[in-house]
Parts: structure tokens; sequence; C-alpha cells
């Protein structure tokens, strides 16, 4: 080999270098970007709606529980933290706001309405799809059922995304044990069992078995105690009142140093 050959590819490899430098930093921060997309969007939720803003982060909670329970790996947790976060980013649409806001029992048009909320979702994320493919998909399938008559596609058994899968659990077990505007508050007895009572037919059956088991009982009720203790009140936030996002993975700002990072048990 030549010394021009020699310098004709140390030539080439700092070249070669420089491009690959340059996509990494050109991924890095479309990647901020993405992540600023998400933080935005879940302060988009609080401005326009506190309660669903609190209840959305209670199921992240609890599906991470049952996701770290199941032995899924971080990427997988990873997506059902978002799709927790994100799975009724739908009912802000304006079609939808007036019937969530309204305390009276639905009527048969408006429950169709609201059941357009899932997909509505997905397409308010679908920009993201790039970076978050799984995303607009898990919100989309999270009222579908393991028997097949859920919405808004039928889908049924293992063709509902895993991560939706969890979400609908913790989403429903929500759902009962906090007040909404048309269903009053049950216990975690009367949860449990709800939960139980869709084995099979709501929910995948493995996912229940495992929920209901006693340690993932226990952490969900612990972390039940300690997300009601630390919940704001969102009954005295006025309306475009936004709060601080929470300490969620996607973070694009880094932590303010000595902060503590957050612990997924709670």
């Amino acid at each position: 080999m030549t010394m021009n050959d020699i310098v004709a590819l140390s030539v080439g490899a700092a070249i070669g270098g420089g491009v690959a430098y340059r996509e990494h930093r050109f991924l890095c921060r479309a990647e901020r970007l993405s992540a600023a997309t998400l933080e935005s969007l879940l302060n988009a939720i609080d401005a326009n709606d506190a309660t669903t803003g609190a209840h959305v982060r209670r199921v992240a909670t609890y599906a991470l529980i049952l996701g770290e329970a199941a032995g899924y790996d971080e990427r997988t947790l990873r997506s059902i933290e978002r799709i927790s976060l994100f799975h009724d980013i739908g009912k802000l649409h304006e079609a939808l706001t007036d019937i969530f806001h309204d305390p009276s029992t639905l009527t048969p048009e408006e429950r169709r309405a609201v059941m357009t909320h899932p997909q509505r979702g997905a397409e308010v994320l679908a920009p993201l799809v790039a970076f978050y493919p799984d995303l607009g998909k898990g919100v989309a399938a999270h009222h579908e059922r393991w028997d097949g008559t859920g919405y808004p596609r039928g889908l049924k058994g293992k063709r509902i995304p895993l991560a939706a899968r969890v979400v609908s659990i913790a989403d429903s077990f929500d759902a009962i044990t906090h007040r909404r505007r048309y269903s009053r508050a049950r216990s975690l007895s009367e949860a449990t069992q709800a939960i139980a009572d869709g084995r099979g037919k709501q929910f995948d059956p493995e996912l229940v078995d495992l929920f209901l088991s006693q340690p993932v009982r226990s952490r969900i009720e612990e972390a039940m105690c300690r997300v009601n203790a630390a919940e704001p009140d969102t009954g005295n936030r006025r309306h475009g009142e936004t709060q601080a996002a929470p300490d969620i993975t996607f973070r694009w700002r880094p932590r303010a140093r000595g902060s503590r990072s957050r612990d997924r048990r709670t």
C-alpha cells in the first residue's frame, strides 16, 4: 500500500466519521423534539381537563406495576407508560369535551360519540409514528376486549397489542375506584372483583391472574394510597391551569442536579 493509499483511507475515514457524527447529532435532536412534543401534549391534557390528567398518571402507575410483575423488558415498559399517559388524549376533541364535562348519564348518542375517542387519540398521535410506532396503535386499542366485542376494530385475544391489554386493566381499575362525572367510586374489593369478572371476556386472562395475585394487589393498594395522598386537588384548579409534567422517562429536559430518579413503584 502506497502512502497515497494510506492518506486516501485516512481522509475517507475522517469524512465517514464526520457524517456519522452529524447523523448522530441529528437523531439526538429529533428524539429530544419528539420527547418535548409528548411532554407538551401531556401538559395540554392537564390544561384542558385536570381530572383526566390525574387519571392517566394513576393508570400509568398501575400499568407499570403490572408490567414489571409480568417481567416485561424496559422497552415494553416504556411503551406501556406512554400508552397509559396518552390513552385518553382523544377525549380532548371539541366534539367530546362537553360530553365528558356533563355530570348527567350518557345518552345512547353520547355513548356512540365517546366510543370514537380511541381512534381520535391515535389520529392526534399519528405525526409521532416515526419515533413511537406503537403509541397510536396502543391508544387506539385500549378499549378492545379479549372476546372481540370491544371497539373500534373488534380485535380479539392476542391480536390486541400487549401494552393495550395491560393498560386496559389499569384503566378499568382506576375508573372503578375513582369517582367519575357519571359514576360513583367503588371500593378496592369491588374493583378487583370487577377485574376478575372480566377475565377472558374483557381482559387477557393471564394478565388478570397476575393483577389479582397477592404481591401485585399489595403493590397496587400501596400505590393507591401514595398517589391519592400526593395528588393535587384538581377541583380547585382553574380551567387552563397546568401542572408540571411528572418525572416521566421521556422528559426532554435534564433533571436538576441532585434530584432523585423516579421510583416506578410509586
